[in-house]
């Protein structure tokens, strides 16, 4: 045998054998001392989760321009206004005397007597709408795992008229009279919850205040809690009922209202260069929004299906926006990068346009920011043009006129558009409804605080 092929002694095993589990040793050390990066870390302790589709099954409404979607989204094509005389609070003393009021609501249409005194208006209006939008759903929470089902709302004022009211009671008759129901009234929290007790819905609750931007945030989250698997079904949008001399005086004061008293309809005029200031509202707009799943198990209609969120702030000003529109057009772009989609992909954008001198620009400002080029080719319609500005429920009035946009392929026109403001040059959409190809809508909704936040709607396509 020669040296070449000679065995190994146990003594050379036995060597390498130490060394290798030396070196073992010291690699598991070092690796010891490293830190983990985070995002195996978070791999190793958590599986990835699929992302669930979220869809639209039910639409609510409680508006200036009728108590149903149906009568709401035909105004609108109509190119009606919901504007006239404040009637809900005395505005004889303030240079603003009109207000976008849900004028035929009459809570006892849709509660009884009892339920409707333990409740402020915001709350009744956000019942009545969620009423509706459960059962054009065909929702039926008995049938269902309650717990799995949550609601998620909008507001910015809570029950300013209550407020009002009880303070009255307190200067004239002392505070020892006031209702012992004045704070479950007049909580923002409380039309969630009164939607929560009415149906017995146990999931996940709670409210969003981010003011003008509030209802398109809740619907945005409760996206999100859908789609990490959290509910099957929300409750979710936007309801306002602010109208009262607390807050007529306090929007005055900053002289932020419009004040052409003397011909309301034309008062809340978008991009316009004669506009002064937005016009009260109020109202509620509510959509069910279920996973993909759960829609297809139950044979639900499927109106439209939300794609995109985005979420940003200004970081500017209290209540003035960033005139270049830079947080503005950040949640537009997160909002469109979350869906998949390009710019040029939008097929319309239903905008915040308050009819504020400031707003509309800057609004103008961040749609050219985020499109570029696109930007001119997009038509633009502002909704608020018809019903005025319902702060916190504004997007969830808006977001029904999405997705009736969607159904219909049409979009609404923006009405008192007269004398274009040249800082405002994009396609505003003036000569009435267009009958156009409608597969993805961008909602835009700005608030006070710099708070912004942006939704894409697309067309419903089954992928199978």
């Amino acid at each position: 045998m020669t040296s070449s092929t000679r065995r190994p002694t146990a003594r050379t095993v036995r060597r390498l054998l130490e060394q290798s589990i030396e070196e073992a040793v010291e690699e598991a050390e070092e690796a010891l001392e490293r830190p983990p990066e985070p995002k195996a870390l978070v791999e190793a302790i958590r599986p990835e989760r699929a992302r669930h589709r979220v869809v639209v099954t039910g639409l609510g409404a409680m508006t200036p321009l009728g108590e149903s979607p149906d009568a709401f989204w035909e105004a609108l094509l109509a190119g009606k206004s919901g504007v006239g005389p404040m009637t809900l609070a005395d505005p004889t003393n303030y240079p603003c005397q009109i207000a976008a009021e849900v004028r035929t609501f009459d809570p006892r249409n849709y509660l009884d007597a009892k339920e409707a005194r333990r409740m402020a208006r915001f709350s009744q209006l956000a019942v009545a709408a969620a009423d509706q939008a459960i059962e054009a759903a065909g929702l039926r929470p008995d049938a269902e795992d309650r717990d799995r089902i949550g609601v998620l709302i909008g507001n910015g004022n809570g029950g300013f008229p209550t407020i009002d009211a009880e303070m009255r009671t307190i200067v004239t008759r002392g505070g020892m009279k006031m209702s012992p129901l004045f704070f479950p009234m007049i909580l923002p929290n409380m039309a969630a919850s009164q939607i929560s007790l009415r149906h017995r819905l146990t999931g996940y609750s709670s409210t969003v205040t981010t003011a003008c931007a509030a209802a398109t945030q809740a619907i945005g989250e409760a996206v999100e809690l859908i789609r990490r698997g959290a509910q099957d079904v929300m409750i979710a949008g936007g309801t306002e009922a602010g109208i009262s001399e607390l807050g007529l005086a306090g929007f005055c004061v900053m002289r932020a209202l419009a004040t052409d008293n003397d011909d309301p309809p034309r008062a809340s005029r978008p991009f316009d260069l004669t506009r002064n200031g937005f016009v009260p509202a109020e109202g509620a707009g509510i959509l069910v929004l279920e996973s993909l799943e759960h829609a297809l198990a139950r044979e639900a209609v499927i109106l439209a299906e939300i794609t995109g969120y985005g979420v940003s702030a200004d970081a500017y000003h209290l209540v003035a926006p960033d005139p270049e529109g830079r947080g503005a057009a950040l949640a537009m772009s997160r909002a469109i990068s979350d869906a998949g989609l390009t710019p040029a992909d939008i097929s319309w954008i239903n905008a915040h346009a308050t009819s504020t001198e400031l707003g509309d620009v800057a609004e103008t400002n961040g749609i050219k920011r985020a499109f570029g080029e696109a930007a001119y080719r997009i038509p633009v319609s502002a909704t608020k043009s018809m019903i005025g500005h319902a702060l916190g429920a504004a997007g969830g009035l808006e977001s029904v006129a999405c997705v009736l946009a969607i159904r219909d392929q049409q979009i609404h026109p923006t009405i008192n558009l007269r004398v274009p403001d040249p800082a405002c040059d994009l396609d505003y959409v003036t000569e009435g409804a267009r009958s156009i190809p409608v597969r993805h809508v961008l909602s835009n909704s700005f608030g006070f605080g710099g708070q912004n936040a942006c939704l894409i709607f697309s067309r419903y396509e089954r992928v199978d």
